[in-house]
């Protein structure tokens, strides 16, 4: 490691892709289900990179700046921890069922408002994107926020072995990635890997003081809470049931651009974090107000015959709940709901799907749209709502019925591909 460490000091950064590939990188060759990235190891040279880490001796030449190891990811896994060690800052790790991307990306705007601060870009929160990270901290970054997501158990764990967080923030825990966990006990073991990472490196947690699971499992920790609802060294009030969350903080009132009264726990969290590494009122209102949602995450879009709301990225039983009482207080004169299957629920997917169609009936919305097999089984049980098997038999219909002057939710899971009908309901 020490070899391979000076190597990465010398280059100009790490690569895992030749497409985008910049000269003197230290490239790595990953290997997945349908794809070898060992077959561009020859490219990877030709192109510029420094150095090529290979694990398949198939595709291996006795070529000087090749280097054969027994396990492309595991050696850049290694290689981040190192590289983390390196390091005397704080690292704030960040997990959670729902929201940890936009919590993640607040606690970015308010601490860069003041600090060099190294963040995990977009979702790049697994045991690929989580490593890559790491190994863009240098000597200017007096702050780290790494987000890690898990689909199955013990990968949390894995993730903070790595990353070694001495601060912490879980989100909530939902019931994500059911499919892969099994149980939703699991999860919150999953989950809480964070807090025990913490624990260990004497660190400190951020917990929400409103979530009994996390107040429970955070017990004997040192933290820091923040709450809309219970006195909290960070609280918030929210001011007004419209669409933008709106709230008070420290005698200032705060109107971003933020979607949904669900997000106010996660301005809480990056206002309590802000505070304790002292970033200014002025800078954190200004970050908070300034933020502006995207990428499919409660994103507002103003179409020529609709207004969207757009939260497609991703949806599980407990944000797909959030997002439906959020849409019910907007006062919209015409509202709809264009819902797509949640994904990865194993043996809960039908109970969980048929909860939200219930959910759903009793808010008594004028138009109500259902995309996926899972909603599809139930379309004999729901004669007034519109199913549609799938996103493109969504956009046909859409393309002949287009809907006039609605507010208009769309949220699914990602896999639903529920942006691509975007078009025909703007």
């Amino acid at each position: 490691m020490t070899k391979l460490y000076q190597l990465f000091q010398k280059s100009s950064g790490v690569s895992i892709d030749t497409r985008s590939l910049k000269g003197e990188e230290l490239f790595f060759c990953l290997k997945g289900e349908n794809f070898n990235g060992n077959k561009f190891a020859q490219q990877a040279i030709d192109d510029g990179a420094s150095f090529v880490v290979m694990d398949d001796k198939n595709y291996y030449s006795d070529h000087e700046n090749m280097i054969l190891v027994d396990d492309s990811l595991k050696t850049l896994q290694l290689l981040a921890k190192h590289h983390r060690a390196q390091f005397e800052i704080p690292v704030i790790g960040i997990t959670g069922s729902n929201g940890k991307t936009t919590t993640k990306e607040l606690i970015y705007a308010v601490l860069k408002s003041q600090f060099p601060t190294l963040a995990t870009a977009g979702n790049f929160n697994n045991h690929i994107g989580v490593p890559l990270t790491l190994l863009g901290l240098n000597s200017k970054h007096q702050l780290a926020i790494i987000e890690m997501g898990a689909n199955h158990p013990g990968e949390i764990a894995e993730l903070c072995e790595i990353s070694q967080p001495n601060y912490g923030i879980i989100t909530n825990i939902g019931k994500a990635h059911l499919e892969g966990f099994g149980n939703y006990e699991t999860i919150i073991k999953t989950k809480t890997a964070l807090y025990d990472t913490v624990a260990k490196n004497k660190g400190i947690l951020f917990v929400n003081a409103d979530d009994s699971i996390l107040v429970q499992e955070s017990f004997a920790i040192i933290k820091e809470t923040y709450s809309i609802t219970k006195p909290s060294p960070t609280q918030l009030t929210v001011e007004k049931e419209e669409l933008n969350l709106c709230f008070s903080w420290n005698n200032n009132s705060i109107r971003t651009q933020l979607i949904g009264q669900y997000n106010a726990h996660n301005a809480a969290a990056a206002i309590a974090i802000g505070s304790h590494f002292k970033v200014s009122t002025e800078n954190t209102i200004k970050a908070l107000q300034d933020y502006t949602p995207s990428n499919n995450r409660s994103q507002l879009i103003i179409g020529k015959n609709n207004q969207l709301i757009m939260d497609a990225y991703n949806a599980n039983p407990s944000s797909m709940a959030a997002a439906l009482e959020n849409f019910s207080l907007s006062k919209a004169p015409n509202k709809a709901v264009v819902l797509g299957d949640m994904l990865e629920l194993g043996s809960f997917e039908e109970e969980e799907h048929h909860n939200i169609l219930q959910r759903l009936q009793k808010l008594k919305l004028p138009q109500n749209f259902l995309v996926g097999s899972a909603f599809y089984k139930f379309k004999e049980s729901f004669p007034d709502f519109v199913f549609f098997k799938d996103q493109q038999e969504a956009k046909n219909y859409f393309f002949d019925h287009g809907l006039q002057h609605f507010q208009i939710l769309v949220k699914g899971s990602r896999g639903i591909r529920l942006e691509q009908i975007q078009e025909e309901l703007n």
